[in-house]
């Protein structure tokens, strides 16, 4: 666990959050690797990124989410076509941002 980044939240705390809540903390990574790449500091977007790839990780791993694979691993799909592929699902990081911004929302009202 020493390459973890989100250690306390892979120790456990991860898996108390609702699906909403893990894909809208999600979605803080990602935008936050949007943002780092409008700002042509691919070092800063880079980690982002590796942190958004391991809560999505996480995410899969947690066993409550078995029959909701699809959209985790659709959605690590998305941000690795975006980032590093050619972009066959022609996406814009401002759609990733609003995809992942309504679990965020749906995660706060339910609060």
């Amino acid at each position: 666990m020493d390459n973890v980044q989100h250690k306390n939240l892979a120790a456990g705390r991860w898996f108390e959050m609702t699906f909403a809540e893990q894909m809208g903390n999600i979605g803080s990574e990602v935008g936050r690797a949007v943002s780092w790449q409008k700002k042509g500091n691919n070092d800063h977007k880079e980690k982002a990124l590796e942190r958004a790839f391991e809560l999505i990780d996480l995410t899969v791993s947690d066993p409550r989410w078995i029959h909701r694979l699809k959209e985790p691993l659709r959605a690590r799909e998305a941000l690795a076509d975006f980032f590093y592929g050619d972009n066959f699902y022609q996406s814009t990081g401002e759609s990733l941002e609003k995809y992942f911004m309504q679990f965020a929302f749906e995660a706060r009202r339910n609060h």
